[in-house]
């Protein structure tokens, strides 16, 4: 099979094309490069069934030539991270549901099956938890930017449902909770790269908040399997489905971990909210799925831990 992969420079989709070039699948990879990096695909660039478009995702002309003859596109091009999306809130919403948009318009023109990235962010501050996908979402303020891309993944969403109800798209949604490993980047805010990193350096590991925010770390390797198992299954269509992993740690006991395993002395500090984001910003204090649809449906586990994460992120940046 052709596959598309939108954002495929980034970090997840550059993992998600080595998985499905492992498989045998061709992959055209869709990027432009403003979170992306050609670092990411080097060594895939060689492979005669990997090609790259250098291309922002909503210009609809070159996405038509590549999607045409495609057999699914993967559209997990999207604004990413809690600091882009404060400090640039009409990026996040313009990238996000309009590349959104060209990507199912142009699908739903040859009938190509898209498999649409979301993210856990929709569940916005709703305490039911664990999340399931049939959970309520639960947004602050428009005032505050921050739910901003919640918002327009949300939208992104109804817009995917839409085109497979009304156009009878095959459309796969996977709702991302903090996907983390290899390539990823702590420059937009991302807690383990940014912890790993301060740790290596030998610079204040800073916690942002009180610390006592609950989170589970999935492994890249881990999503993306999920990810490829989902789009090749027919009885995913229609469907959304949580991605990641319900092992549960506290901030403050990451960076304490991230302290361990990398064996730095580096002091551990909380900065307050305001100062690492915006005043009034709101975060969720805790973020739990329900993996149990993916499991049962293509049998979707994970096989890391929190340790195993920090050591593979660690090994990374070592190595760079």
């Amino acid at each position: 099979m052709h596959v598309v992969i939108t954002g495929g420079a980034g970090f997840i989709g550059s993992h998600l094309a080595e998985e499905l070039l492992a498989r045998g699948d061709s992959v055209t990879a869709v990027d432009d490069l403003s979170t992306g990096s050609l670092d990411n695909v080097a060594h895939l660039r060689g492979n005669p069934a990997f090609h790259l478009v250098i291309e922002n995702v909503t210009h609809e002309n070159v996405l038509d030539h590549v999607v045409r003859g495609a057999g699914a596109v993967c559209h997990l091009a999207a604004a990413v991270g809690v600091k882009l999306i404060v400090d640039d809130p009409v990026r996040t919403i313009e990238t996000n549901i309009l590349g959104t948009e060209v990507v199912l318009k142009v699908a739903a023109r040859y009938g190509v099956r898209v498999f649409v990235a979301s993210s856990s962010e929709v569940y916005g501050k709703g305490d039911a938890v664990p999340f399931s996908e049939d959970s309520d979402m639960v947004f602050g303020s428009t005032t505050h930017s921050r739910w901003c891309y919640a918002c327009s993944k949300a939208i992104d969403e109804f817009l995917a449902l839409a085109y497979c109800r009304q156009r009878r798209l095959p459309v796969v949604i996977g709702r991302f909770f903090n996907t983390v490993g290899p390539r990823q980047t702590g420059r937009y805010g991302m807690v383990i790269p940014r912890f790993v990193q301060q740790a290596l350096r030998g610079d204040r590991i800073t916690v942002y908040g009180d610390g006592e925010q609950v989170r589970c770390f999935c492994h890249v390797k881990d999503v993306i399997r999920a990810v490829s198992a989902l789009m090749s299954e027919p009885g995913a269509d229609g469907g959304i489905f949580n991605i990641g992993s319900d092992q549960q740690t506290s901030i403050n006991r990451l960076a304490e971990r991230v302290k361990a395993i990398t064996g730095s002395a580096s002091d551990i500090v909380r900065i307050p909210y305001e100062e690492a984001y915006e005043a009034g910003f709101e975060d969720m204090r805790i973020r739990v799925p329900d993996v149990s649809r993916a499991a049962e449906l293509v049998g979707f586990q994970v096989t890391r831990n929190i340790d195993e994460i920090i050591e593979d992120v660690a090994a990374y940046f070592r190595r760079r």
